[in-house]
């Protein structure tokens, strides 16, 4: 049982962005005295606050520590409360609040502090409302993305599912890949192939057709044989992804769902880049969280894993070169360089992924036909990096000259430090070994407005390059990197602040629209290719509902399932080409447990493949809504 518990409660109040009020219990047999109460927490205070009751000692970012009022004793069953006034944004749901909290006593130990989420004061929050609609299905069959055509006639059940008489090895393969991938969705459930012929089963017989489309299948039902047709061994994945559905929703909900005996699938994406990132720097997740998640998304014919690998908050990726990154960058705690963010506690919190690992990774994604898309943000959200390897900081800048929205000091690489391009050098050698993407995305965005003024290595280098500002300063860090890259035979990508200042030109760059969806389509109008990620459907972190009670962020609204399924960018006749395809983003600052992660990412996730996958007029809430409750979470 924990001898200390902090509550905390929010109010709002007229011409702030409101109140929060901390209490903290003790629950031990000992009196409390001569310590400070340090949380984290996304609910940052403003540098301007008035505080009663304690003192703010030190923030950073989202770490906060509290110091009592002087000759404070707790007694036993006692409490100590105080309250801010003065934050940097108001709280909206209940996981705004404390994500983790500690005590440093007297003597130096650390303490953990038990917590609960934030409490709306003085208000109902309202209870969340239901995210899935009740079941309605016209078409019988489990099949999510939907097809791009389909009509069939129901039948009787098969047992399972087999390769005809002389399948060639290849696609006797591709069926083995097939069955364990469901084993490890379904583990308990009977696999829908056999690779042996079985009595009670039914055929597939294996056609290459070399007039159907890349990455597209037909299936071809009759009583006694199934056909998959394919061009490519990707149109064969799919097809066999989609018959695995078909029949485990026939299994699992008889009543509901049915398998063909008749008729026809033709089947083939909307779009080329169906892409899902993770972002595992505020949150690590180990490799076998990283290989579940790319086999649900195989499940969901999803066919791109952006990696979001370093942030300010961690650098996950092994770096023989510098290991410092990973040893310094990839750990955080009370007395680690690195001070606890978001959920971190009083134990330090580790974890990098090995160049070994990543390959495993990597080969995993490429079996289930799924590109890995690292990606280091760079020249923002840089923080861990340079607290690694400080000689990557101009020593005569200003310690404090500039702040990212998030909270960070000084925290881009400096684009005047001529070890920066040493540095990156050294970290896309290794890069290109360990992912055979075509590109490498370096981020790009929300650089602190008025970074590297103050850093007279930058102002000689605007002098000589005649360059004004922030935004011409990033240009031509970003025009160097994209140089580099290309000498290395691969591609930039980033998000959308890239083509700020000049940017970098449109050939060979792939952005990512998130602010909202007119930016992506200016850039795709500007010549570059886009994928659309908008934060206000396909941010898989933003709450479900506008309920207190709901969890998740709140800068870019709310998006309930229906919402994101049903987004469409509406986009000009002559961008079309333009648009690459659509993307979920998972940013993981709200996600300190499983069960949040799985309460936000699903049933969203899916949304956004069939989003990808299915044309507009073939699309159907209530279908999906129906089908998407038997789909695998992490």
């Amino acid at each position: 049982m924990a001898e200390y518990r902090l509550e905390t409660s929010w109010r709002p109040v007229e011409g702030s962005f409101g109140c929060l009020t901390f209490t903290l219990f003790n629950l031990s047999t000992e009196a409390l005295s001569g310590f400070s109460l340090a949380y984290t927490s996304e609910t940052r205070i403003a540098e301007k606050h008035v505080c009663d009751g304690g003192s703010l000692k030190r923030q950073v970012a989202h770490f906060h520590e509290f110091l009592p009022p002087e000759g404070l004793s707790i007694p036993p069953g006692g409490r100590w409360r105080f309250s801010v006034d003065g934050l940097t944004r108001a709280p909206k749901h209940l996981t705004a609040g404390v994500k983790s909290a500690y005590l440093t006593l007297g003597d130096g130990r650390y303490v953990p502090v038990a917590f609960g989420p934030l409490l709306l004061d003085g208000r109902d929050g309202a209870a969340p409302p239901p995210l899935l609609s009740p079941d309605r299905v016209e078409e019988p069959y489990s099949l999510l993305p939907w097809p791009m055509s389909l009509g069939l006639k129901a039948g009787g059940l098969p047992d399972i599912l087999y390769p005809a008489e002389r399948t060639g090895p290849d696609a006797i393969k591709a069926v083995s890949v097939v069955v364990s991938l469901y084993q490890r969705l379904y583990p308990t459930e009977k696999v829908p192939f056999s690779l042996c012929a079985v009595k009670s089963g039914r055929a597939v017989r294996f056609v290459i057709e070399s007039s159907i489309a890349a990455f597209a299948y037909e299936l071809r039902f009759s009583a006694h044989e199934i056909v998959l047709s394919s061009a490519d061994a990707a149109g064969r994945h799919y097809g066999l992804i989609s018959l695995a559905q078909l029949l485990h929703g026939a299994r699992a909900e008889r009543e509901i769902f049915k398998f063909p005996n008749f008729g026809a699938i033709a089947d083939q994406p909307r779009y080329g880049w169906r892409g899902c990132h993770l972002d595992v720097s505020r949150q690590f997740y180990p490799v076998s969280d990283i290989m579940r998640l790319i086999d649900i998304l195989a499940w969901n014919k999803l066919n791109i894993f952006h990696w979001h690998l370093t942030d300010d908050e961690a650098w996950r990726l092994e770096i023989k070169a510098y290991p410092a990154l990973t040893e310094i960058g990839g750990r955080r705690g009370p007395d680690e360089v690195l001070v606890p963010q978001l959920g971190d506690g009083a134990e330090t919190r580790s974890g990098h992924y090995r160049q070994e690992e990543v390959r495993q990774i990597v080969a995993h994604a490429a079996a289930l036909h799924i590109e890995v898309v690292p990606e280091i943000d760079i020249p923002g959200h840089s923080t861990a990096t340079l607290l690694s390897l400080p000689e990557l900081v101009d020593g005569q800048e200003s310690p404090d000259s500039y702040r990212a929205v998030q909270g960070y000091s000084n925290n881009a690489l400096n684009p005047a430090v001529e070890f920066t391009y040493e540095f990156l050098g050294k970290v896309f050698d290794e890069m290109v070994t360990l992912f055979p993407s075509e590109y490498i995305h370096i981020g790009g965005d929300e650089v602190a407005k008025g970074a590297w003024l103050s850093s007279p290595l930058c102002k000689a280098l605007m002098e000589r390059e005649k360059l004004a500002g922030t935004a011409e300063l990033q240009s031509y860090f970003r025009k160097r990197v994209k140089t580099m890259l290309s000498e290395r035979g691969r591609k930039l990508a980033g998000w959308n602040e890239v083509a700020h200042g000049g940017g970098v030109g449109p050939d060979g760059t792939l952005l990512m629209a998130w602010e909202k969806p007119a930016v992506g389509i200016e850039l795709a109008q500007g010549g570059y290719d886009v994928v659309m990620t908008p934060g206000q459907a396909y941010y898989l972190d933003m709450a479900q509902a506008e309920a207190w009670d709901e969890p998740g962020a709140s800068w870019a609204g709310y998006a309930p399932p229906e919402h994101t399924y049903a987004y469409e960018a509406e986009l000009p006749e002559a961008v079309q080409a333009k648009v690459r395809g659509i993307q979920a983003c998972i940013w993981t600052e709200n996600f300190a447990s499983r069960a949040y992660f799985n309460r936000l990412v699903f049933p969203r996730l899916s949304a956004v493949a069939e989003a990808a996958w299915t044309p507009l007029a073939r699309k159907d809430w209530d279908r999906f809504a129906a089908i998407v409750r038997m789909w695998p979470v992490l």
